[in-house]
């Protein structure tokens, strides 16, 4: 399997909190990481779907976006901010 080698840094809090998931997975740091950033692309893609979804049609209205939260058990956050 051909793999992109990086380097990254992150304070050290967030290292050993990092290190500690990956092991509560049974998963490598590196595993943990790449799964986590492909967990943060698709939700960016998911957040440009649906932009130009209300763009191309109506906004969502806060009764359905608050039905949507409700939903997935999560807490709606005012929009631009970051989750």
């Amino acid at each position: 399997m051909q793999v992109d080698r990086l380097s990254v840094t992150m304070d050290p809090d967030l290292g050993k909190s990092v290190r500690e998931a990956a092991a509560r997975s049974g998963s490598s740091v590196s595993a943990w990481l790449a799964a986590a950033a492909a967990d943060r692309l698709r939700n960016e893609l998911l957040g440009a779907a649906l932009d130009a979804w209300e763009e191309a049609s109506a906004p969502f209205s806060d009764k359905k976006l608050d039905a949507a939260a409700k939903l997935l058990g999560v807490t709606r956050h005012a929009r631009g901010t970051a989750a």
